[in-house]
């Protein structure tokens, strides 16, 4: 009977690793992108509108 050869090859991991970290890089780039852009938004309403959806100026920050 044979045993099956069940490791990757270095390289093969570190290229896995390398993507993995780009890909959390990427993603963490979007979700602090998103939230600027919310917070920006935010911003631009009046202190009547902000209280329309329940916050105020203080609250924005906390996004």
């Amino acid at each position: 009977m044979t045993t099956a050869n069940i490791y990757a090859p270095l390289g093969a991991v570190t290229v896995l690793r390398v993507v993995d970290t780009l890909i959390n890089v990427k993603t963490a780039l979007v979700e602090w992108n998103e939230t600027r852009e919310t917070r920006k938004a935010l911003a631009r309403l009046s202190d009547a509108q902000l209280e329309d959806i329940g916050m105020n100026r203080a609250d924005i920050a906390n996004i």
